[in-house]
């Protein structure tokens, strides 16, 4: 059908030195996604019958990457970077059959848009060119190849630096995207020369070398030039990332959520949001977090591959890879660590970090508390300042606290151990072993009071003179309990 090609050739064989990384510049990556990964995006919904991806500076991370998110592209090696023709020359060589239209692309334009190469691909096809670019007018062309029209035709590509003054005027410029006829592709690309300072095939030569045997050059124009522009180095990766975000963020908020602070807001692409989501300011969203209908996340969150469900409440919290069901409340200051599950109604208070750990229906963890490996019961609440000792420094070990339970302020569970439904825990308890349903669990002795202690061993201190003044100091009787004094 119209529009989609017979393959795409992606070229990202560069090193991309203005990056100054020892990681290829196609794998830096904005929006949660890769920059080759933003562009073979945007031609998957192309549904060609190839996509050949031409790797060649870090090819193993490259091709690592490449068959983690495309695992039906085929990498083509380019072993020394002579150019984008040479590039495309290796990548055609791969295709079966090349007749139809073959498009080429560059793998650092993450902005560029499945709607703008299908149009690309339309007028292509429509026109009958043997070539068209891909062009934007821009408004600062400065550095970039000027289109040289005559009507709908492309007589030339002419570079910045050999432009007169009247071409530099211009503001159409190559994008660096190509739809070419395959059929004839492989003659043009054999033709190429080295005749120029980098002594490399240029894949721009093409314009001239199909124009001599009178075959019809075209050019499409962009509808949003933002969309054509690369990245070169770190200061563009930070441009396109908040291009990119900015887009995001104004999908989101087309679709019904509420964005308090766009400018404050990150959102992944692959994050799903629901209608009359709340974001406050300095939220994140990143991965492929889902956050469903009413909940409201932030001011200051980050929630990276967290499920989040209806009426949801998150704030001020960090969670990873945590499943947050309807009408819980997380946080302030909350850390949900990989694992984490709070069902409905469940509570993860101030300053409560939670590991592998599923909390039931109705269950609180109010505040000052660690959760990790274990399972809280439906409606019970754990009291302030506890932790789940999981960890006898070998193995990780698992805590189980039943339904209805109500646990005591200050309590250690050394895991492993269970406790029952509807038990009770006293403040400052060490349960060490199962606990009955139904049962109290007390660890403490009782509490003795040594009375005038600070005045005698804490004498001239600002606390002995409270105790002084507070009556303290008189020849009352020892009120302790028990056989061994206080030193």
């Amino acid at each position: 059908m119209i529009g989609a090609p017979t393959a795409v050739v992606v070229l990202a064989a560069g090193a991309g030195t203005r990056m100054k990384s020892k990681m290829p510049k196609v794998l830096h990556s904005i929006g949660g996604r890769s920059l080759l990964g933003h562009v073979l995006a945007a031609a998957s919904p192309l549904q060609a019958r190839h996509t050949v991806v031409v790797v060649g500076a870090g090819r193993e991370s490259v091709t690592e990457h490449l068959m983690e998110i495309a695992p039906s592209s085929e990498p083509v090696v380019q072993d020394v970077q002579n150019g984008s023709g040479h590039a495309t020359r290796l990548a055609l060589a791969a295709i079966d059959d090349p007749a139809g239209t073959i498009l080429v692309l560059n793998g650092d334009v993450p902005l560029l848009g499945p709607d703008t190469l299908a149009a690309l691909c339309r007028a292509h096809e429509d026109a009958g060119n043997a070539m068209t670019i891909l062009s934007a007018d821009v408004p600062n062309p400065d550095g970039l190849g000027r289109i040289m029209r005559d009507g709908d035709q492309v007589r030339a590509v002419i570079e910045h630096k050999d432009a007169t003054a009247e071409q530099l005027a211009i503001t159409e410029i190559n994008a660096g995207a190509y739809a070419f006829e395959g059929a004839i592709l492989g003659d043009v690309l054999a033709r190429l020369s080295t005749d120029n300072a980098q002594g490399e095939e240029y894949l721009t030569e093409a314009v001239t070398l199909l124009l001599e045997q009178n075959r019809q050059v075209g050019a499409y124009v962009a509808p949003d030039f933002e969309e054509t522009l690369g990245c070169n180095d770190r200061v563009e990766l930070a441009e396109r990332g908040r291009q990119l975000n900015a887009r995001t963020v104004t999908k989101w908020m087309r679709e019904g959520v509420t964005v308090v602070d766009p400018q404050t807001t990150w959102i992944d692409v692959d994050v799903q949001l629901a209608p009359d989501v709340t974001l406050q300011p300095n939220v994140q969203l990143l991965g492929a977090t889902a956050v469903d209908t009413g909940a409201q996340i932030g001011p200051d969150c980050t929630l990276i591959d967290t499920e989040v469900g209806a009426d949801a409440v998150i704030i001020r919290t960090h969670a990873n890879l945590a499943v947050v069901g309807p009408e819980v409340s997380v946080g302030p200051f909350a850390y949900l660590r990989p694992k984490a599950i709070l069902r409905k109604g469940a509570k993860a208070g101030t300053f409560v970090e939670m590991k592998n750990a599923d909390i039931g229906e109705g269950a609180k963890v109010p505040h000052l508390t660690y959760v990790g490996d274990a399972t809280i019961g439906e409606g019970t609440n754990i009291g302030a300042s506890s932790v789940f000792v999981n960890y006898d420094g070998v193995n990780k070990h698992h805590t189980i606290v039943g339904a209805h339970c109500r646990m005591g302020s200050d309590n250690m569970y050394v895991a492993p151990v269970e406790i029952g439904d509807g038990s009770a825990s006293g403040a400052g308890a060490v349960i060490r072993h199962n606990v009955p349903p139904g049962s109290l669990a007390v660890s403490g002795g009782p509490q003795r009071n040594i009375p005038d202690w600070v005045v005698k061993n804490r004498a001239g201190t600002p606390t002995a003179k409270a105790a002084l003044a507070a009556g303290a100091g008189s020849d009352s009787a020892d009120q302790a309990t028990g056989s061994e004094p206080v030193e």
